[in-house]
């Protein structure tokens, strides 16, 4: 009696479903507000983008260059602030 081989390789896993991979979304949205308004904002997108980019199998890059920029956002208006050169302040 013979028995079938088992497959050399085991099955892909299934395609990821239409509309579900947000990682670019989130990733264009964290380096976005990261850089201009809100560096907690970029930081929380930022890990939005790199939670959906392991899950779906993409490159994290993008959610990593969010939280870079959300924190250089985060320790550039505290040293402003510091130095009173905030420019949305009033420091009078």
């Amino acid at each position: 009696m013979s028995t079938p081989y088992p497959p050399p390789y085991p099955a892909p896993p299934p395609p990821p479903r239409v509309g579900a991979d947000r990682t670019t979304l989130w990733g264009v949205l964290g380096i976005v507000l990261g850089l201009i308004c809100c560096g907690v904002l970029g930081i929380i997108f930022g890990y939005l983008s790199i939670r959906d980019a392991r899950r779906n199998g993409r490159s994290p890059v993008l959610g990593y260059l969010a939280v870079a920029f959300g924190v250089i956002n985060i320790i550039g208006g505290a040293i402003l602030n510091a130095t009173g050169n905030y420019p949305f302040w009033n420091n009078d």
